[in-house]
């Protein structure tokens, strides 16, 4: 679209048409694209008066002029009074914006001019202006062609500035998405590093000193507490990086190519969704409650897993899934208090008209979720009342987990106070509020 810059600029110079050389009627039309020759949908931009010009089904199509500015047909102008009055006048007219003076124009003799707006053979728009009550004289033809001259002109740049600017955006929007790409990824190195660090602090206590492992056991802190510290780099230059760009509200909108996932996990094709299967929960859980008792150990805090025998499988991503549900144990371990417990419930399924799931519920004895959190918990970066204590976090988790269980067809829920989620009749909380997610997958069909 034309920017506001240059719609007043056709005002001023179809004003200077209308006083300055007493036309009637003018038009100033631009094509939806650039256009050598062809058929172009025209769009009205300034027409004096408003009331002379109907502009028949909003766009009407017009025959344009080659590069060398020779019209083949007009099937369409905004007013009978602009309409050539013969066949054979169309065929001959001769219209540069270059050449005034380029040799006889049968347009010349008439009252009306019908002028393209043209820049290095490529037409932009018309510039069509007339009057009734004399022609024009070669004076006021050449001041027509100069106005149809600045008029393409100022067009060109227009749409050199429009599509710069869409570069640019386009530009700020892919950075913003490696952004996020890199903060998941960095999200995602945060958890196992943890669980490393965690069992190397627990060798150190079970070997006894002198033992040649010890060294090793060390070696592994030492080394895990070095990458923390590598992490935090690359949070401040992700940080720095993201104050120095556009904010997201003024990128450009989405189009369904942008929209694809962003790859978190590895996928079979690049930009589709993570390949799902059947799978057994308990085959999933297994490693990662290995690490979660290590770390609750170390935080003295009391994990429970209830995982009845024998249940059916689920379809999904097992990367994906062990993905999300380490983020979800490691916020549970996180915000649970020294003494408190965390429990891991899977089997409860529920039957709706989109299909059949199994949940899988993990509940904390933590402080809760504030309800006015609760709206925001899903945002990119957001923590709430977290943000003001001093527990790490980069509020990437949460939306990390959503988006794979989207993309893995299911459904993830949050429940604070966690007893609204029925958990009081298995589990105590001890008087805390607690929170509960439940990430329900869908059932595997044979």
């Amino acid at each position: 679209m034309a920017s506001s810059e240059f719609v007043a600029l056709c005002q001023s110079q179809v004003a200077l048409l209308t006083q300055g050389l007493g036309a009637a009627l003018s038009a100033i039309y631009l094509t939806e694209e650039l256009v050598e020759s062809g058929d172009a949908k025209l769009i009205p931009i300034v027409v004096y008066p408003e009331t002379g010009a109907v502009w028949e089904e909003n766009r009407a199509r017009w025959r344009l002029a080659d590069a060398t500015g020779r019209f083949d047909q007009i099937r369409r102008l905004p007013s009978g009074k602009l309409q050539p009055s013969s066949r054979s006048q169309r065929d001959n007219a001769q219209i540069s914006s270059t050449q005034p003076d380029g040799g006889e124009n049968p347009l010349g003799r008439q009252r009306q001019i019908v002028l393209p707006l043209m820049h290095e053979g490529t037409v932009m728009g018309l510039l069509v202006t007339g009057r009734d009550d004399r022609p024009w004289n070669d004076g006021e033809k050449l001041q027509i062609e100069r106005i149809a001259q600045t008029l393409a002109i100022a067009c060109i740049m227009d749409r050199q500035r429009e599509w710069l600017e869409h570069q640019v955006k386009l530009q700020q929007r892919l950075q913003a998405q490696q952004r996020d790409l890199m903060d998941d990824l960095l999200h995602q190195f945060r958890n196992p590093l943890t669980a490393i660090r965690t069992f190397g602090k627990l060798l150190i206590r079970r070997l006894r000193p002198g033992d040649a492992n010890r060294e090793v056991a060390n070696s592994i802190v030492r080394e895990s507490d070095r990458l923390q510290e590598l992490l935090q780099q690359f949070d401040q230059a992700i940080d720095l990086t993201a104050a120095n760009s556009a904010p997201r509200e003024q990128l450009p909108p989405t189009t369904p190519q942008d929209n694809r996932p962003i790859p978190l996990l590895p996928y079979t094709v690049a930009g589709s969704q993570p390949q799902s299967q059947s799978c057994q929960l308990a085959e999933i859980l297994e490693p990662l409650l290995d690490s979660a008792r290590a770390i609750a150990q170390e935080r003295n805090l009391v994990l429970v897993a209830n995982i009845p025998p024998n249940l059916p499988s689920v379809q999904t991503n097992a990367k994906a899934l062990r993905e999300v549900l380490n983020n979800l144990i490691d916020n549970a371990l996180k915000y649970t208090p020294a003494g408190g417990n965390v429990y891991i419930d899977v089997g409860k399924e529920k039957h709706c008209s989109a299909g059949d799931f199994q949940a899988i519920a993990i509940t904390d004895t933590g402080p809760g979720i504030p309800p006015q959190d609760k709206e925001h918990l899903f945002e990119r970066h957001y923590r709430g009342v977290q943000a003001q204590t001093e527990i790490p976090g980069t509020g990437l988790g949460l939306a990390i987990a959503r988006e794979l269980v989207q993309q893995m067809k299911g459904e993830i829920q949050v429940i604070s106070p966690a007893y609204d989620a029925g958990t009081t009749d298995a589990h105590s909380l001890d008087g805390r509020h607690g929170t509960t997610f439940i990430v329900w997958l869908p059932l595997a069909k044979f």
